[in-house]
């Protein structure tokens, strides 16, 4: 392999691994972790000696990597007093930010809450943040988000004048994985009090994560274009529609036709008086 060859082989390694999620190191040479025989080392544990000297000398307010910083029915319990005791959206971002509950915190960036306007009759709840939307600390700022863009504008809709979005994993998941049940329980006293708040009049899921979040309904290709309600606090049911991810949309354009149709049904629904 001459020189040329080997590099853009290393720049085709570098790109495979920026998409699959990959944006840091733990050592400086590869393990094959099939190759050992019983407990298999952690790169980023230290041994316990020296594990508690850090310990020592670490504040307690840095969460671990290793461990959820509460079991799950004390983050869940936590998230909802935390949630309740927010009277607005502004006080809920804050909360959300200053929420140490979930483990998904540990590894992001940056808390991903919201973008567009509070109060919008119009909210769109997504699944979780990717790598750009961890960077800047908004949702759906990459390309899917930049397609959801266009489909708002073809409704006359957008974040910087008449649509919230948000979704329903604040913190990006390791790899872009799907979100676990539980991390999602404990997000949800916070989506739900976003929606009491701002109490819009049509909510869109994009994509099978939030429509099994907020409904317990899984096979996005059925329950896209089929309306739904989502009822929280002493609202009156919201009119949900779910319709496929952007991203989803983007890997396979053919099935924009089918979006179309229900961001039509969308745009019907908000200007029916």
């Amino acid at each position: 392999m001459t020189t040329e060859e080997a590099k853009q082989a290393a720049i085709a390694v570098l790109r495979w691994h920026a998409e699959m999620g990959v944006d840091e190191t733990v050592a400086t040479e590869p393990a094959d972790f099939f190759s050992w025989r019983g407990p298999v080392p952690n790169p980023e544990k230290p041994p316990a000696a020296k594990r508690a000297a850090q310990q020592t000398a670490t504040p307690a307010s840095v969460i671990s990597a290793d461990d959820a910083p509460m079991p799950a029915d004390e983050a869940v319990a936590a998230a909802k007093s935390a949630a309740a005791a927010c009277a607005t959206p502004e006080a809920l971002a804050e909360a959300v930010a200053g929420f140490d509950g979930c483990p998904l915190k540990a590894g992001a960036r940056n808390t991903v809450f919201a973008d567009g306007v509070y109060g919008a009759n119009l909210l769109i709840l997504g699944e979780a943040p990717g790598r750009n939307e961890d960077r800047l600390g908004k949702p759906f700022v990459g390309r899917a988000g930049q397609l959801l863009d266009k489909m708002l504008a073809a409704i006359d809709r957008s974040r910087e004048t008449n649509a919230l979005i948000s979704n329903v994993i604040f913190w990006r998941p390791p790899g872009n994985r799907t979100p676990t049940a539980i991390e999602t329980a404990i997000c949800r006293p916070f989506v739900d009090r976003l929606i009491e708040l701002t109490a819009p009049k049509v909510i869109m899921l994009a994509g099978g994560a939030p429509l099994q979040a907020m409904l317990g309904v899984s096979g996005i290709m059925r329950s896209r274009g089929v309306w739904k309600e989502i009822r929280v606090g002493d609202l009156e049911p919201i009119a949900t529609m779910p319709l496929f991810h952007p991203a989803f949309l983007l890997r396979q354009p053919e099935q924009k036709r089918l979006a179309w149709d229900d961001l039509l049904a969308v745009e019907a629904r908000l200007t029916d008086d």
